[in-house]
């Protein structure tokens, strides 16, 4: 089984490729696992070495909601079965399943802690993902159709830091030149959110309000610690986990026995629940 997704450098999709790995050995499958570190053509090269070993099936986490519909394509003509996870892609019936986080519920939860911990009122800047992932739109959406009811509340910057740390630093500590006064910061993942606190602690403010989303291990840390204020978490391993399942059962019935699009609702982490959350799932 092939399993090809964004680059592990990532945790959250770290923790998506090692968890089907994990689940596809356990149904007694030899795996692959490999990154194409959101370049359409890598992704391509990948799919098509996964066609040339005979692959029995792919899970894929792709490099692009357009970009990827040629080579998900391309393995299903090879009679190859494709399991998308995280991503969707703009087209139905070539993928076997598209199971992904519900992204527009996660965003409004987010956003509803946002609002609350923002109490309401302040200016505060938006960081969106890539422009080419679907999910950065829906998240953006999310947090638009929540705040949106809250006139108090004015939006001063909306950048995209296209998932990116570094990038998501950089870009914040430019917004904060030009807008020095503000009381919040809403990011379409944790790793853009990580950036902003690291750029806020370089301008030394305190006391501003961050949400992120994904529920990554490092985001958990920084709200045990009281520089987060939430996270929505996307349960990484149980879509992994369900589309090698699936797979499983496809290989061996020719049918999922479930509808092509799945989703599965997002967790809020906030401080209270922080210490129940490990590796992208709530524990007990």
């Amino acid at each position: 089984m092939a399993i090809i997704t964004p680059s592990p450098d990532n945790p959250f999709f770290k923790a998506e490729g090692d968890a089907a790995r994990q689940k596809a050995e356990s149904l007694g499958y030899r795996t692959s696992v490999a990154s194409h570190g959101d370049d359409p053509n890598k992704q391509s090269e990948l799919i098509d070495a996964a066609i040339s070993r005979k692959a029995a099936a792919i899970v894929l986490d792709n490099a692009g909601a357009d970009a990827s519909i040629g080579a998900v394509q391309k393995a299903a003509n090879a009679g190859i079965p494709v399991f998308l996870i995280d991503r969707e892609i703009n087209k139905t019936g070539v993928a076997k399943a598209q199971i992904v986080s519900n992204n527009a519920q996660g965003a409004q939860i987010a956003a509803q802690e946002f609002v609350k911990a923002m109490r309401e009122k302040g200016n505060y800047v938006e960081l969106t993902g890539k422009e080419s992932d679907t999910n950065a739109g829906v998240r953006s959406k999310g947090f638009a159709d929540v705040i949106s009811q809250y006139p108090d509340l004015k939006r001063v910057a909306q950048q995209t830091a296209n998932w990116d740390q570094q990038e998501a630093f950089r870009k914040m500590e430019t917004i904060l030149q030009r807008n020095p006064d503000i009381q919040g910061v809403i990011a379409g993942n944790d790793t853009m959110a990580l950036g902003a606190i690291a750029a806020l602690k370089s301008a030394r403010k305190s006391d501003v309000v961050v949400v992120g989303f994904d529920g990554s291990p490092d985001a958990i840390a920084q709200i045990k610690a009281g520089n987060m204020a939430a996270t929505a978490l996307q349960p990484a391993a149980l879509g992994a986990e369900m589309a090698v399942v699936q797979a499983d059962k496809y290989i061996k019935t020719g049918k999922t026995g479930q509808p092509e699009k799945q989703a599965i609702d997002c967790v809020l982490v906030t401080k209270e629940n922080a210490d129940h959350i490990k590796n992208f799932a709530e524990i007990s």
